[in-house]
């Protein structure tokens, strides 16, 4: 993360993103907030963003994500995670233009419906966290979740599209395609298409590799050309 920024309330909001995200766990943890403040910052500071609205909207974009989980889907992590952040704000001493400004960002950073990123923080953050779902931790995340409900490892040769997810065919690969690849095409800023670009160029490679290695097949001088 970029160093020797002005962030009012930094420790704290961390603190509060922690707590919240640790109950959700998996690749939605404290340690995925932690990586698109990294991003956000690094992207905002190169464009000129507000780095302290920036800050506390990326730490607490997914302290919504319980409520989701626990509803199964019913609830909207982004909306709900806005109402939530408002108060937590407000206790801290940011201005109501401050809180408005941060929970639209985190509101849109899900971008459905009429959530549209509409400032710059809002774009870089939608970018910051998409970031997070491609390249290598984006595979990381993948396969992480796939473990947690049971997928198998790799699945080239299956119709992605006859698939269910939360299913032993919801692998990181069926994430890849039919999420993953389409990433970099919503990106809302330069920088992040940049990175999302480089970061698309190596998923490509890996599911490349991975499907070289975990292919099955009887080597030709273990088979009997001439069977009894």
């Amino acid at each position: 993360m970029p160093s020797h920024l002005p962030i009012p309330h930094l420790q704290r909001l961390r603190e509060i993103s922690h707590a919240l995200c640790l109950a959700e766990g998996g690749s939605h943890g404290p340690d995925h907030s932690e990586r698109v403040l990294t991003t956000a910052l690094t992207i905002g500071r190169e464009l000129g963003a507000a780095l302290p609205l920036l800050a506390a909207a990326a730490l607490l974009h997914d302290i919504g994500r319980k409520a989701e989980s626990l509803s199964q889907g019913r609830i909207c992590h982004a909306l709900h995670g806005a109402e939530i952040a408002a108060p937590i704000l407000h206790e801290l001493g940011y201005s109501q233009s401050d809180i408005d400004a941060i929970c639209h960002c985190i509101r849109s950073h899900r971008y459905r419906g009429n959530q549209q990123p509409a400032s710059l923080e809002a774009r870089i953050l939608f970018d910051a966290d998409k970031l997070d779902s491609i390249g290598a931790v984006g595979i990381g995340r993948a396969f992480l979740f796939a473990g947690q409900i049971g997928a198998r490892l790799h699945n080239p040769d299956v119709d992605c599209s006859a698939t269910l997810p939360y299913s032993l065919e919801d692998t990181a690969y069926r994430e890849f395609q039919v999420k993953m690849s389409r990433v970099r095409e919503q990106m809302l800023t330069p920088v992040g298409r940049a990175l999302a670009d480089e970061r698309h160029a190596f998923m490509l490679s890996f599911f490349e590799q991975l499907t070289l290695e975990t292919r099955v097949s009887i080597p030709s001088f273990l088979v009997d050309e001439n069977p009894c």
